[in-house]
């Protein structure tokens, strides 16, 4: 195998790229939209699982300068009492601490890495259609052009159309709750003691959570259960329907998250929490789906962004250590089902408030940090698995 096509210059897709780059693979990008920073508005979390794979790459470094770090969560109840602290991740090691950041940020530091290790990004490349042949694998773009490969890997999101050329009939669901996230420089919480803490509320009518930049400014999300808003409502709705839909809400409890909210003019957006149903099919012939497109979950967790590091890493190394690219693709996929689809669940029940059953007569999940999710991770070990 000689030439990668990756479809998707998002998280998923340039980390994957760097990641086979360095496990010695002539590796290509092609990105539909014109910039690296698409959806510079929303934030997310890395944890530290994220970090560990990015480090491994050695890719961590733009991404930890374009963030900051949290290192403890807090939990609030309605009443304002904290119920719960503790430590995030691995917050005693500087390079696996957890990263809050835009998405946008987190984009442009890792296509700035790809540009350093010249590895291509074509932007403004719209996949229209693949053809996978027994010997090579095409993607046909909507320009008309066309380009060749050994595999093609569709990290091409939630409406992913490589996954629609593997598994039509799969498509993602609504989980059950919108989520809302915005910024603002107008409200510090009374009770910020410190920074490098993200502080979670179980509100009555909404979760909310909130952490501090080192620069003062306040970003926080609210997750609310009831029906999916309606696409044309998303696109045409303004910063004031939304803080006025969330505000009766959030006053209904003794906590600064109404304060935030009212404080928050412009930055405000809002998303229905999606998943993808367990089981689709992750790939055929010379086609795989990988990160969202694969195996995206509701924002419950904060895993999204990290699994699909842990993606990237991970089929680089079973594509070096494996013979051939069925195997390799085998190999992946029963390292990576088990683990993100167990997230799928997991998060989707917190966003429905479904309690995750107990997982008797089976192993638990891996943990962010355990210590065979760090074998698998570590790039100089082989991944010795027989398929």
């Amino acid at each position: 195998m000689t030439h990668i096509l990756v479809i998707g210059g998002g998280i998923a897709g340039t980390t994957t790229a760097l990641a086979l780059h360095k496990a010695g693979f002539d590796v290509s990008v092609y990105e539909a939209h014109p910039d690296s920073a698409e959806d510079i508005g929303a934030f997310l979390t890395l944890a530290s699982n994220g970090m560990r794979a990015l480090a491994q790459i050695d890719a961590s470094a733009g991404v930890t300068a374009a963030g900051f770090p949290l290192t403890s969560m807090r939990v609030l109840d309605g009443a304002g009492t904290e119920v719960a602290q503790r430590p995030l991740g691995e917050a005693d090691d500087p390079v696996l601490r957890f990263r809050c950041l835009r998405r946008g940020e987190l984009n442009a530091a890792l296509q700035a890495e790809a540009a350093r290790r010249d590895i291509s990004i074509r932007h403004g490349t719209s996949l229209a259609s693949v053809q996978d042949d027994p010997d090579r694998v095409t993607a046909h773009f909507t320009d008309g052009s066309t380009t060749t490969g050994d595999l093609l890997i569709g990290a091409d999101g939630l409406n992913s159309t490589v996954r629609r050329t593997i598994a039509p009939a799969s498509r993602p669901r609504y989980a059950g709750e919108c989520v809302f996230y915005g910024y603002t420089t107008s409200a510090t919480p009374a009770e910020v003691a410190d920074d490098e803490r993200i502080t979670m509320v179980r509100g009555s009518a909404a979760a909310f959570g909130y952490a501090v930049s080192p620069d003062g400014e306040t970003y926080w999300f609210a997750r609310v259960a009831g029906e999916a808003l309606a696409a044309d409502e998303i696109a045409h709705g303004t910063p004031g329907q939304w803080r006025d839909l969330l505000l009766p809400l959030l006053r209904e409890d003794a906590t600064s998250a109404a304060d935030i909210v009212a404080a928050t003019t412009d930055d405000i957006l809002v998303t229905n929490a999606t998943e993808m149903p367990p089981g689709a099919p992750w790939h055929s012939g010379r086609t795989l789906v990988i990160g969202d497109a694969a195996h995206a979950a509701s924002p419950a967790t904060g895993q999204g962004a990290s699994m699909a590091m842990e993606d990237a890493v991970i089929l680089a190394k079973a594509l070096r250590d494996t013979p051939d690219t069925d195997t390799a693709l085998s190999v992946y996929e029963t390292l990576r089902r088990r683990r993100v689809e167990h997230n799928i669940t997991v998060s989707g029940n917190i966003s429905r408030g479904v309690h995750t059953p107990s997982r008797t007569g089976q192993a638990p999940a891996s943990r962010p940090a355990d210590e065979e999710l760090a074998r698998l991770l570590e790039w100089n070990s082989t991944l010795g698995i027989n398929v």
